[in-house]
């Protein structure tokens, strides 16, 4: 088993990897495939030493339906944001800087709610306080902040306690 470990620190991060490779590469091949599994398994093994405590997943197949949940958010948050900025006067809008109190305290899961409210269009994470306790958004359009902090918290920070913690 220690050899395993040795070989193969981070399996995911492999599997990542050699999908990356194949998509840069666009073109399946078997040539493709060998060499972007050689680069999975090879770059896990160097970085090994910066990586001193591997991210624990709780549950890992939560994650798929996590990622499915923030991509569908991402497709209705454009067309609010089209909305929004093509219709609605400049008077009308109600930007808001958000204060998201976390729950979540692992390093990984906080980055990835952060990531998760950038990525989604009309809304930013601005900054992080310095006890990781909490985070600032700033909204587009929030005309009840509080509902985009509760969204936030049951949608997604919810979530991401179940998978990392």
């Amino acid at each position: 088993m220690k050899l395993v470990n040795r070989l193969l620190p981070h399996p995911l991060l492999t599997l990542m990897l050699t999908v990356i490779w194949l998509l840069l590469v666009n073109r399946f091949s078997l040539n493709s495939l060998l060499f972007g599994f050689f680069l999975g398994l090879l770059i896990p093994v160097a970085t090994q030493p910066y990586w001193p405590n591997r991210p624990k997943l709780k549950r890992p197949l939560k994650l798929v339906s996590y990622t499915l949940l923030v991509l569908w958010d991402i497709v209705i948050a454009n067309i609010a944001v089209a909305k929004i900025v093509l219709f609605m006067p400049n008077a009308k809008r109600q930007p808001a800087w958000v204060d998201i109190p976390l729950d979540i305290r692992t390093p990984e899961a906080i980055a990835m709610l952060g990531g998760t409210i950038t990525m989604t269009p009309g809304t930013i994470t601005a900054d992080i306080s310095a006890n990781g306790g909490a985070l600032l958004v700033h909204c587009l359009h929030a005309p009840n902040p509080e509902d985009v902090r509760d969204e936030i918290k049951t949608r997604y920070e919810a979530r991401l306690k179940e998978i990392f913690e």
